[in-house]
């Protein structure tokens, strides 16, 4: 009865939430989409022009100073995960030369040492996202897309220097790496849970792309250790050893070194349609709410007795509300996002840490470095409920983020929201993250917002494929993966067309070479030609339209669970 239930809601979450009508309270309260929508536009660019202007191929700009910096592994970061924000912007132009020079220019092959959780998220998520996305972009795309290609090369060649991290006994990783050597001796086993759980989304999409599947194996072989070695109570700690399983940080609550653990449980049961994550994540749900939650808080709590050990609020929590929204939670979402605005308003932004009792700051941690988690939520629910305040937040969120962190060469770090000092850097999340929720909430018509009323059908070496249907699943850098991509590719490797064995082939021996920028004279240009309708029709594909279906948006047709794919209501069933 319960994997019954479970494959009711896993169907029920491929259909578009229902959207209420907008009523009259956005007009009441007088707020301009389209206006915060283009101020939202002209933040991206302003940030994204002096990247490219003064740190370009660092990895992030340094605002106060106009210059550059490598921090994540010296991948050029920024232009990766700025990428697909580009097209959500219609800005095809930019989008298509960017693809080219990061196909020129990035190298994997270097002695670096290099976060294993960030050049996941970052990297390679960035890397399949736009991969998927270049069709509609105008890519001229190659045979065999969306099963193969230079940018799913370039994910999955990033993707395997990882792999060596996961090489431990309990098959949770390292979190640091040497993309030239592997896992240098003597590194650090403590690993956060986050570190060691988000990966699914990314490797489970490697896998069904390529047809290789050792990718997702090795992230769900670490999200089944988590779950091994949860407590009797059912919490997981903060820190692990990953050769041992002994938790070394044993605080339990949903923020920092945790949060992306439970995100990704969620995002992987909707993107694999998987019943097991789900369930995993369910029963956590249950643990968080007896033992972490007071008055529509979450505090922190020892893991194996559940007493409180930090009565605070982390501004990385502030993805929880979204979360609830995709399991359908709404009304528990909604009281918790307004605790976390009622934060953001006292100080114009949300500090790392927030001491719940005292209502204030907790020392050395007062900063805000323009993280977009509360306005992940209030996408998220804006979309759900179309409750005219989660726009108030998106409004204060521009205002703020002009006024306090605005710079001639950027968006800077705020060091203290109690004074507004700066801080010399902006991070890449600025540009993948907050910058892109923030166009979403104002843009209710982007293709992102695709409520399965259209479609593409592309040519794979498989038959027909629908893409563009909707549903997109962001991963936890906000770099959106279409999950009917994952149904493209499903013969074994060794089926595909022989063509792509050559091209594979021809680009391992293919020299790498170092590249060097060139700004377009304006890479705004195509920028009108917004969603790239129109390029929907190249190698193969058709944009085609359905009608309604005749299920009703609340309820699946009564099928087994692995015999159709469910898009926004629309179901195929196998081998269509």
């Amino acid at each position: 009865a319960m994997l019954r239930s479970l494959g009711s809601l896993l169907c029920l979450w491929a259909l578009p939430l229902p959207v209420p009508p907008a009523g009259n309270g956005v007009a009441a309260r007088g707020l301009d989409i389209a206006s915060y929508r283009e101020r939202v536009r002209a933040m991206f660019y302003h940030a994204y022009e002096h990247y490219l202007e003064s740190a370009f191929p660092y990895d992030e700009l340094r605002p106060l100073t106009c210059d550059g910096q490598d921090t994540w592994g010296s991948f050029s970061l920024t232009l990766i995960d700025a990428l697909d924000t580009l097209l959500i912007l219609g800005n095809v132009s930019e989008f298509q030369r960017v693809v080219s020079i990061l196909q020129e220019g990035v190298d994997f092959d270097i002695d670096v040492n290099a976060s294993v959780f960030e050049t996941n998220i970052r990297v390679v998520g960035g890397l399949l996202s736009a991969h998927l996305l270049s069709k509609k972009a105008g890519v001229e795309v190659e045979v065999g897309w969306p099963c193969s290609g230079p940018l799913l090369r370039m994910a999955e060649e990033a993707a395997r220097k990882l792999l060596p991290a996961f090489q431990t006994p309990t098959g949770m990783p390292y979190g640091t790496v040497n993309l030239l050597h592997g896992v240098n001796p003597g590194e650090t086993p403590v690993t956060c849970t986050a570190g060691i759980g988000t990966f699914i989304v990314e490797f489970a999409t490697l896998s069904h792309l390529t047809g290789d599947p050792v990718f997702e194996d090795v992230a769900r072989k670490a999200l089944k250790a988590l779950w091994k070695h949860r407590s009797d109570i059912g919490l997981v700690g903060n820190h692990i050893d990953v050769i041992t399983a002994k938790w070394v940080a044993q605080d339990a609550g949903i923020g920092a070194g945790v949060d992306s653990y439970f995100e990704y449980l969620v995002k992987g049961a909707i993107l694999l349609q998987d019943e097991e994550l789900m369930s995993m994540f369910l029963e956590y749900n249950k643990a968080i709410k007896n033992y972490t939650k007071f008055d529509d808080w979450y505090l922190w709590v020892q893991m194996y007795k559940g007493t409180v050990s930090m009565p605070v609020f982390q501004s990385l929590e502030a993805y929880w509300p979204g979360l609830q929204s995709l399991i359908g939670d709404v009304d528990n979402a909604m009281r918790t996002f307004l605790n976390y605005y009622t934060v953001w308003k006292q100080f114009g932004g949300l500090p790392e840490f927030y001491n719940i009792p005292q209502g204030y700051t907790v020392d050395k941690r007062e900063g805000y470095p323009l993280r977009p988690e509360l306005i992940e939520s209030a996408m998220y629910l804006y979309r759900a409920t179309r409750d005219p305040t989660l726009l108030e937040l998106g409004r204060d969120a521009v205002e703020s983020i002009e006024k306090i962190s605005k710079v001639d060469c950027g968006f800077a770090t705020i060091k203290d929201l109690r004074d507004h000092r700066l801080d010399n850097r902006m991070e890449s999340f600025f540009l993948a993250e907050t910058v892109k929720y923030l166009y979403l909430l104002f843009d209710p018509d982007n293709f992102i917002h695709n409520d399965g009323s259209a479609f593409d059908v592309v040519i794979t070496p498989y038959g027909e494929c629908v893409l563009d249907a909707g549903g997109y699943v962001f991963n936890t850098e906000a770099h959106p993966i279409d999950p009917a991509a994952l149904h493209c590719c499903r013969k074994r490797k060794e089926e595909q067309w022989e063509v792509q064995d050559l091209m594979r082939e021809f680009y391992s021996l293919k020299k790498k070479k170092k590249f060097t920028l060139k700004r377009a004279a304006d890479h705004r240009e195509g920028e009108s030609a917004k969603d790239s309708e129109g390029a929907s029709s190249e190698q193969g594909g058709e944009r085609r339209h359905w009608k309604k279906s005749p299920y009703s948006l609340l309820t699946c047709p009564s099928q087994s669970f692995n015999s159709k794919l469910a898009v926004l209501g629309q179901v195929f069933l196998d081998g269509t």
